[in-house]
């Protein structure tokens, strides 16, 4: 058995689908397949059931998966304690951010962090804001990047850059917007658990209208495909001042003229879990250059 065995196995296992677990491992689905016929085979045993065009673990396949995560943890440790004792020459962060902030505000941020540790390799996964709490709980991710706050006791929680929701409406929607008529709008709105949907939903509060109350056209799970709907139609959303802004000079968006209050781009970590060399230099950047 080796840790490339492991690694694929526990992939598949949390996904229970070979191609999805192909596509994030950067593998082919007949690797991953014959490297888990390989494991089955060799100790003659059976991990996943063959369920009509799908798979489903074992018994045997759910005792393994808890075994292999904690191997595959202690195994990362050791990377990281290795990492710091070089220097940071060598190492591996994983960092799961929300997609306003890993699209638009990360990005340069991990580049000229690439540059000053080239032997640091940073994995990022996009998530919306619910599910990068829950990574940075669960030690899936060392660092986590919201938009807004998150109220999790067993996180701490470090501001590190201001940003701006506005809202916007599409050319099609001649009619004046103000905070009286925003309740008769059509709105397209991204997914519950989303950052911007959760800092939308205080603003409206605090200038006095219900969330409850909107007449919601269309509930999108990314900013691009909430933009490019509202570019298209008459109705109403709010995005960050960073996604709308070409679009609005442009002349493709109209901007509201009301002014929500500014957010806040977060950064979280666990109080207790202990902090790899990476990810510690890696906030300290993030304050500097944030």
């Amino acid at each position: 058995m080796t840790l490339e065995q492991l690694s694929i196995f526990v992939a598949v296992a949390e996904r229970e689908h070979l191609t999805q677990a192909a596509a994030a491992l950067r593998l082919t689905p007949s690797a991953v397949s014959a490297s888990i016929k390989a494991l089955e085979n060799f100790y003659s045993v059976t991990l996943f059931d063959r369920v009509g065009r799908g798979i489903q673990l074992t018994r045997e396949g759910r005792v393994l998966l808890q075994d292999a995560k904690e191997t595959l943890a202690r195994v990362k440790m050791t990377a990281a304690v290795l990492s710091e004792l070089g220097g940071l020459k060598t190492g591996d962060l994983d960092i799961h951010a929300s997609q306003t902030i890993a699209n638009y505000w990360l990005p340069p941020l991990l580049l000229k962090f690439s540059q000053a540790y080239p032997g640091i390799s940073v994995n990022l996964t996009i998530e919306n804001t619910a599910k990068v709490a829950a990574a940075v709980i669960a030690g899936d991710a060392e660092l986590g990047f919201i938009e807004g706050t998150r109220d999790e006791p067993a996180l701490a929680a470090t501001a590190i850059a201001d940003d701006r929701l506005v809202l916007v409406t599409g050319l099609e929607n001649a009619n004046e917007i103000d905070r009286e008529n925003l309740r008769s709008q059509r709105w397209i709105l991204r997914e519950s658990g989303s950052g911007t949907r959760s800092v939308l939903e205080d603003a409206l509060r605090a200038i006095g209208v219900s969330p409850s109350s909107l007449d919601v056209a269309l509930i999108l799970p990314s900013n691009e495909a909430v933009l490019s709907a509202v570019r298209s139609g008459a109705c109403v959303t709010a995005l960050s001042e960073a996604i709308v802004t070409p679009f609005i000079q442009n002349g493709q968006l109209r901007a509201v003229e009301i002014e929500l209050p500014p957010r806040r781009f977060t950064l979280l970590r666990h109080k207790e879990r202990h902090r790899t060399a990476p990810a510690r230099e890696f906030e300290a950047f993030c304050r500097a250059n944030g």
